[in-house]
Order: C-alpha cells, then sequence, then structure tokens
C-alpha cells in the first residue's frame, strides 16, 4: 500500500467526495428532462419505458469492464476521466432530435454513469483504508445531496431558459469541477494490480455481497417507482400525500448516510447491516400493514433509515475481499445489485398484477429480512486499515499488499 501523509489522504477525501456530489448533481439534472424528452418526440410511456432501458443496459455492460480498467490504470485516473465524460455526455440525450439518437445517446451516458459508480466508490474505499474512521456512508450521502441541488437547480432555471440552454448549463461547470477535484485522488493507490482486463464475474464472497445488493437495490427501485402508487390506490392518498412517502424515505436516507460512518464506527459493519435492516424490515412492513396513509409514510421513513447504509457498506465489504481487487471486487457487486434495481419494479408490478400492490410491496420487507439476517456476509467491510502519515513526503516509493 502507498503510503499518503495525512493531508494529501484528507484533499483527496474531499475530492472524491465532491465527485460523488457532482455524481449526484448530473443525475439530479438530468431526471427533469425526461419527461421533456417524452413530450418532445411524442413517445408514448411504454415506449419511453423501453428507451430508458438503453441507459439501464449501457451501465450494468460497463460495470464489469470498469473493474478491469481499474485494476489496469488505477481508481484514480479511471474515477477522473469517467467523472469528467459523464458529465460532458449529459447534455446529448437532451439534444436528441429522434428516438434513434436518443438511445444511442442514453445508452453511452448510462455506460459512463455505471463504469463511473464502480470507480468513484473503488477509489472511496482506497481513501477510507488510509483514515482513521469510515467515510463511505458520507460519500454516498454526498452524492443524495448533489441529486437534490440538480433537480432543484433544474426547477428553477427551466422556467428561465430553454431545455437545452439549461443542460449546457449544468453539464460544462460540473465537468470543470471534476476535472480539477480529480487531480487530488490518490494517484497511485491500485495501479497495475493483477488481473488487469479480466471481466469482473461475481464469485466466492462477492457472490454473497451482491446477492445482498441485489436484494437492498430491488427495495430501493421499488420504493422509488411504486411508493406514490400504492399511496394513490391502496391508501387513496390525494397527490401531494402519495408523493409524501418517496419523500420521507429519501429525507432519512441523506440523513441517515451523513450518521453512517459514526455508528459503524461503533457498531461494526455487520452489526450495523443487521440492524438497518431489521429496521427497515419492521418499520416499512408495520407501516404497510396499518393501512393507514399517514402509517406508510412513517413506514418509508424507517426504511429510508433502514437502506441508507446497507449500499455504502457492501461496497466497503466489497473493496476489502481478500485475494480480489477493490476495483473487481466493487464491480462484480455493484452490477448484481443494479441488476436488482433493474428487476425491481417491474417484478413487484407483475405481483401486483396478479395479487395486489399492498401484497408486492410486502416483498420489500421480507427481502431486508433475508439481508439482515445475511448480515454476517459484510464482515470484509470491518477489516479497517489506517495507513499511517508520513511527515515528508506525499507518498513513499515503497509498497505492501493491499489490505
Amino acid at each position: 500500500m502507498f503510503q499518503y501523509d495525512s493531508a494529501t489522504v484528507s484533499r483527496a477525501r474531499l475530492a472524491v467526495a465532491t465527485i460523488f456530489l457532482i455524481s449526484g448533481f448530473v443525475m439530479g439534472s438530468w431526471a427533469p428532462h425526461i419527461a421533456l424528452v417524452k413530450e418532445r418526440l411524442g413517445l408514448s410511456p411504454g415506449a419511453l419505458g423501453l428507451v430508458l432501458l438503453a441507459m439501464a443496459a449501457g451501465a450494468v455492460l460497463a460495470m464489469p469492464l470498469a473493474g478491469s480498467l481499474i485494476t489496469r490504470f488505477g481508481s484514480a485516473a479511471v474515477t477522473h476521466v469517467l467523472a469528467v465524460a459523464n458529465c460532458l455526455l449529459l447534455p446529448f440525450p437532451v439534444w436528441a432530435l429522434s428516438v434513434p439518437q436518443l438511445v444511442l445517446a442514453l445508452f453511452v451516458f448510462g455506460a459512463s454513469i455505471g463504469a463511473l459508480d464502480v470507480a468513484m466508490n473503488a477509489h472511496g474505499v482506497a481513501v477510507e483504508k488510509r483514515l482513521p474512521r469510515p467515510t463511505m456512508s458520507a460519500l454516498h450521502g454526498s452524492w443524495s445531496l448533489g441529486g437534490l441541488a440538480g433537480a432543484g437547480l433544474a426547477g428553477l432555471l427551466l422556467g428561465l431558459m430553454t431545455a437545452s440552454v439549461h443542460i449546457a448549463v449544468a453539464a460544462v461547470p460540473a465537468a470543470l469541477v471534476v476535472a480539477v477535484a480529480g487531480r487530488y485522488l490518490l494517484a497511485k493507490v491500485d495501479v497495475g494490480q493483477p488481473g488487469a482486463w479480466r471481466v469482473s464475474i461475481p464469485r466466492g464472497a462477492a457472490l454473497a455481497l451482491g446477492a445482498l445488493a441485489f436484494l437492498v437495490l430491488l427495495g430501493e427501485g421499488a420504493v422509488l417507482d411504486w411508493s406514490a402508487v400504492y399511496m394513490r390506490t391502496v391508501l387513496s392518498a390525494d397527490a401531494t400525500l402519495a408523493a409524501m412517502g418517496y419523500a420521507a424515505f429519501a429525507g432519512t436516507m441523506a440523513f441517515g448516510r451523513f450518521a453512517g460512518d459514526r455508528l459503524r464506527t461503533r457498531m461494526g459493519a455487520v452489526r450495523l447491516v443487521r440492524v438497518s435492516a431489521l429496521l427497515a424490515a419492521v418499520g416499512l412492513g408495520t407501516g404497510l400493514a396499518a393501512g393507514n396513509a399517514f402509517a406508510a409514510i412513517a413506514g418509508f421513513a424507517c426504511a429510508g433509515l433502514g437502506f441508507a447504509n446497507l449500499i455504502p457498506v457492501l461496497f466497503s465489504a466489497a473493496g476489502r475481499l481478500p485475494g480480489q481487487t477493490p476495483g473487481a471486487g466493487i464491480a462484480a457487486v455493484a452490477t448484481m445489485g443494479y441488476a436488482g434495481f433493474l428487476a425491481g419494479p417491474p417484478l413487484i408490478g407483475f405481483v401486483g398484477d396478479v395479487s395486489n400492490m399492498a401484497v408486492a410491496l410486502a416483498m420489500v420487507p421480507l427481502a431486508c429480512l433475508v439481508v439482515g439476517l445475511a448480515a454476517f456476509v459484510a464482515r470484509a467491510a470491518d477489516a479497517q486499515v489506517t495507513q499511517q502519515s508520513v511527515p515528508s513526503h506525499g507518498l513513499s516509493d515503497e509498497t505492501t499488499p493491499n489490505a
């Protein structure tokens, strides 16, 4: 492991947090344009759903390849390049003049999102290993804040300028910020590791972590897409009250992520995963069973707190698996997790069709219960390795095997 002084590591932590923030900002900036693109190109809801699959397909295909790029070039270089590319690719779906152009733009944009997700998490683990306490939950909290800022700014600016101008105004400054931030990442932490160019296929402990990530992101995707539908169709809530379900989930998730690193220090990774998953299972399950809109909102709030730190801890564990490079481990787990995020909404919809929405959403607390029972799988995240600072140099020329 390369040795860095504490000031260098602190700057790297701020740099990678900035990249997480801007990544969230890019997604938040894109979200309000989806409806505008739909209207401009005359897409039906079904056609829009199919078109958006191109973005998901790009992300899923790019994630395993990102692990290979990281083992060859290092997570700092890959994160830096992809963060800038992700910002610069943001306008192209908005500027698309036809459906084929939109599909191509979304596929490439999605690939940059998926690969960047792996790279910045891998670098987050590299930085975390050199700190005296965990930081992954706060990094993911930065992403949540960025998403909120991107969507909020879009809501403000789209009333003052055209969609094409807004998306450029969002993309260019964001690219400049990450271009500068990337210079402060830890440049040599994981360059040229064994296994370069090997596609990251989940196996062993990575497969177990990936299975938990699949269940967690299945639940997140289900709440994102179906909470308001459940509130409206099952509980007869009005539009404002129906929106409060996901708002409560997202708000408590952001809060929980900024508290998560301190909780992980006190409780340990395994106990944090167990308690978080059981909180989500019991809170959401009780809220759904009550059959009352306000109880359901409280249940979604509990779920947000419970879900907040599950993915950060699972990714941290994936980056510490023995015998596997951090990039490869995170790529394998992230790919399985993202598959769950894609599978969750249609699975909930299918069960809702053959049964009802209450039964369908009950799958989410059940998935959380499984995660809580299998929390021991995340024990690798407790292998916190802090590299003591080197007083006179930014890094030494000596390396030791990655922990």
